[in-house]
């Protein structure tokens, strides 16, 4: 085996990261790992085709024994007991990951993947600044002058770093002449660093999870973090691990996930917006049983997402595991109190309705929105951390519950097709850029609602659907009118260098995958090839 990185532009204090001792680590993770990772991919392709014909998903036969069974996850460390409010959001740059730590909420979710543009920087810097964030070091000076340094007043928030999923590679490193597997590398490089030193602190190696699509995946996860645990030289069960249920396959295996991680597991995450994105990529094809209104329509009150979020609290607090709420995307502008008022109001309704269900805790995308979902969960938990004890007994939800997507009120609108390309390209562009998060009218938007909205054309496009405001077919050429329109009103928005650097390419990616007869499985894929 050989592994080097291959960089363009080296990163300041690079050195302190890719050390030899640690891209030794990350070379025999690949060495001991890579094939089943591949075999894993490969299976999610067999499933889907199997899917395609069929129309249907259900629970395992074969796994019948688990789910029947009487077991249990570890009880989670100290530190996780109470997870009433997760901070969401980039690891990089550091001065996002300063204001994370400091917002009072109990854990700060660092992402690695889906908030973050996998540059070469971005990658090496969110990897220093959760080192020096584990040793408390962590500070950044602005342009300006302003200093952004670590709080002292009050305890910072528990990081949970979350690595990319199975399926991105990272194209910096070769691990025998082939690019590296991200989430190896954004795993091996925290857990290297960091794990001796968060355990003598009292803390711990933690994670989550995203993109699994069965509990063989997981269990791939459970293997990684046993060789990791005895290759550095501590404990096993040091490693707690949270799993985003954002894939519909997951939904249906959300016990034997569990089950495969249960001595490192501590719960599952309702990451809805993905989920949202594999419901339109797994049926994709299915008929306008599967074809959802204007994503804007789409609540989590509809009545496929009631099933999957109560389903999934039933399990987690049958099993002894934390059940984690979703991201609400609405976000605050201090410039307009009216837009805020608007945000307030509507993330306090979506997180009383988690806390009534039995949710432990939620994600908030923005500081502002950490005291009000701190206040909606006290309001239900109390002087209690958590409510595991509170058992769903009173939820039974079937296969057909999870798959009722054409019970979901709203309608196809043109109105509708113009935002999801409208998003669509603004956020690739943004992605381009080296910002993996963005703010779009007042909505925060990252890869995967970006996926929701071009999945959503691919899907029209392919069925042929009727648009219920102006009466038109959805159409190849009617996209590319609409998607040149808004590509040029993004053009007046921007600047024109900006339009040349990032909107322009932006907008022939999005054309091309969403007009393509081909699904691509990830717009992340094909956008990763035109950043280094």
């Amino acid at each position: 085996m050989s592994i080097e990185p291959t960089a363009p532009e080296p990163v300041e204090r690079a050195g302190e990261i890719l050390t030899d001792e640690a891209l030794a680590f990350i070379e025999a993770l690949h060495q001991k790992f890579r094939g089943t990772r591949n075999e894993r991919l490969a299976a999610r392709t067999a499933r889907r085709e199997e899917v395609a014909k069929t129309g249907k998903l259900d629970f395992l036969h074969e796994t019948k024994d688990v789910r029947d069974g009487d077991w249990t996850v570890a009880p989670a460390p100290a530190q996780l007991q109470d997870r009433r409010v997760e901070m969401t959001g980039p690891a990089s740059p550091a001065k996002m990951a300063i204001n994370a730590l400091n917002s009072g909420a109990k854990v700060w979710l660092a992402d690695l993947e889906d908030a973050s543009t996998p540059t070469w920087h971005n990658v090496v810097d969110a990897q220093l600044n959760l080192l020096d964030a584990a040793r408390g070091t962590l500070s950044y000076t602005s342009p300006e002058g302003k200093e952004y340094k670590l709080r002292t007043d009050a305890p910072l928030s528990v990081v949970v770093a979350r690595p990319r999923g199975w399926h991105l590679p990272e194209k910096n490193v070769l691990v025998d002449g082939e690019p590296a597997i991200g989430a190896l590398v954004d795993f091996g490089l925290h857990f290297f660093h960091n794990a001796k030193h968060l355990l003598g602190t009292g803390s711990g190696p933690y994670y989550y999870l995203p993109k699994l699509e069965s509990h063989l995946e997981a269990r791939l996860w459970n293997d990684v973090f046993v060789f990791a645990q005895d290759y550095v030289g501590v404990p096993q069960g040091s490693v707690r691990a949270t799993v985003l249920i954002e894939t519909i396959p997951a939904a249906f295996e959300m016990d034997e996930i569990l089950y495969e991680l249960r001595d490192h597991a501590s719960g599952l995450n309702a990451g809805r917006w993905d989920y949202l994105f594999s419901m339109i990529k797994y049926f994709r094809d299915a008929g306008e049983d599967f074809i959802l209104p204007d994503r804007a329509s789409v609540s989590m009150t509809a009545p496929f997402m009631r099933a999957y979020t109560e389903l999934l609290v039933k399990t987690c607090h049958h099993r002894g595991a934390f059940a984690m709420g979703g991201m609400a995307a609405f976000i605050p502008n201090r410039r307009e109190p009216e837009t805020t008022e608007r945000a307030f109001a509507k993330v306090r309704e979506d997180k009383t309705r988690e806390a009534n269900d039995g949710f432990d805790g939620s994600w908030v995308a923005h500081p502002d929105m950490v005291p009000l979902c701190q206040e909606v969960f006290d309001s239900v938990l109390g002087d209690a951390p958590n409510q595991v004890d509170r058992k769903r007994d009173d939820v039974n939800v079937t296969a057909g519950e999870l798959l009722n997507v054409a019970a979901t009120d709203g309608e196809v609108t043109e109105a509708g097709l113009r935002s999801n390309l409208y998003v669509a390209v603004n956020y690739v562009a943004v992605w381009l850029s080296g910002m993996g998060a963005v703010a779009i009218h007042s909505l925060m938007e990252d890869a995967a609602t970006a996926e929701i909205s071009r999945s959503q054309v691919w899907q029209q496009l392919r069925n042929n659907v009727q648009l219920a405001d102006s009466g038109k077919r959805v159409t190849a050429d009617l996209v590319q009118t609409i998607l040149a329109e808004e590509t040029e009103r993004l053009r007046g928005e921007v600047g024109e260098d900006n339009y040349v650097k990032y909107f322009e390419p932006a907008s022939r990616l999005v054309g091309d995958i969403c007009l393509s007869e081909d699904y691509t499985d990830f717009l992340t894929l094909p956008a990763y090839e035109l950043v280094s």
